[in-house]
């Protein structure tokens, strides 16, 4: 019946410009991810699809866009173990084949990821909700088509600020030689927690997967976790957070310091992956006594990575990173 009706995306446009990404945003989807021994993966993705125009089309034929997403996940239901980043690969190239006039195709996928885990002290289950993400953009030349994917996660941990900890810590120290003698207050300091100003952190990471290779959303929640100055968790007794905050306390963390974090245990887990492989890592820490947030960001290839962590060994830096759990 559509042939019936004029085509009227084909048409030249008024204004002949070429256009970087048109298409649809915010289009949600039940996915269920089977897996071999394991409890299937139930997710609730929305997904965003593109394709560039030539300045010579009026218009991309929009309805093509959802349905590649439709197509690829309807299909994913026949097999298991499917990666998020792959399926978006498979919509890329989908999507090129629907739109023969475009030369480059992109589609990303964000949606909540629940995790289990335990309380520190009652060891209490508890669901923790986290985010994962997917990006793939294809590429079409004369020598055929090239597909980048990438997976990430977004995960809230708690950071604590190094900073007005050394601050607190100085006052007290001042005020305890008042009546202690200079080793007894020594051992206070070495021993006590001190109070400082606490962030919520939202750490992030994205990495570019070769085809051939696969990268764990739960290693890179896990990575998130382990950079801040401590994991949070949803349901907690007052064992568990006299634990989580005295180990925060313990563990002060820059947003800086957090990214950096990242980097090392990236290069040290995902040594693997090519050179070329593409990793953004960024750390967002929501303050609690100003009115703005402190932000840090890396974006470098693994190769870069590894030659910056290779020369800090070679200098003869302390690479211990103090862990979160």
């Amino acid at each position: 019946m559509d042939s019936c009706f004029p085509d009227t995306q084909d048409k030249i446009p008024s204004i002949p410009v070429y256009l970087t990404r048109v298409g649809v945003t915010g289009v949600k989807k039940l996915l269920k991810i089977e897996r071999d021994e394991k409890r299937p993966i139930v997710l609730l993705p929305t997904f965003d699809a593109f394709v560039d125009l030539p300045s010579t089309q009026r218009g991309i034929h929009m309805s093509r866009n959802p349905e590649a997403i439709s197509e690829v996940l309807e299909k994913s239901l026949e097999g298991t173990a499917v990666e998020v980043e792959s399926l978006c690969a498979e919509m890329v190239s989908c999507l090129l084949k629907k739109h023969k006039y475009a030369k480059r195709a992109e589609v990303s996928m964000k949606s909540e990821f629940m995790i289990m885990k335990k309380s520190p002290v009652t060891k209490i289950k508890t669901q923790e909700m986290t985010k994962i993400m997917a990006d793939s953009v294809g590429y079409r030349d004369e020598n055929g088509v090239r597909i980048r994917k990438m997976i990430g996660a977004e995960v809230v941990g708690m950071t604590v600020c190094p900073c007005a900890q050394e601050s607190t810590k100085e006052s007290a120290k001042t005020k305890l030689l008042e009546f202690l003698d200079a080793e007894t207050t020594q051992k206070v300091l070495e021993t006590v927690s001190f109070a400082s100003h606490n962030q919520r952190g939202r750490g992030m990471i994205m990495i570019e997967v070769p085809q051939n290779q696969n990268v764990r959303a739960e290693d890179i929640i896990r990575i998130i976790e382990d950079s801040m100055s401590s994991p949070v968790c949803e349901l907690l007794k007052r064992s568990d957070e006299n634990a989580v905050v005295e180990h925060a306390h313990k563990n002060p963390q820059f947003v800086e310091d957090c990214v950096r974090n990242m980097v090392q245990k990236i290069v040290s887990e995902f040594s693997n992956l090519p050179d070329d492989t593409m990793v953004t890592v960024r750390q967002v820490n929501e303050e609690s006594i100003h009115r703005h947030n402190a932000f840090a960001e890396k974006v470098a290839t693994m190769g870069e990575l590894k030659e910056e962590i290779e020369r800090m060994e070679a200098n003869g830096v302390d690479t211990y990173t103090r862990g979160c759990r």
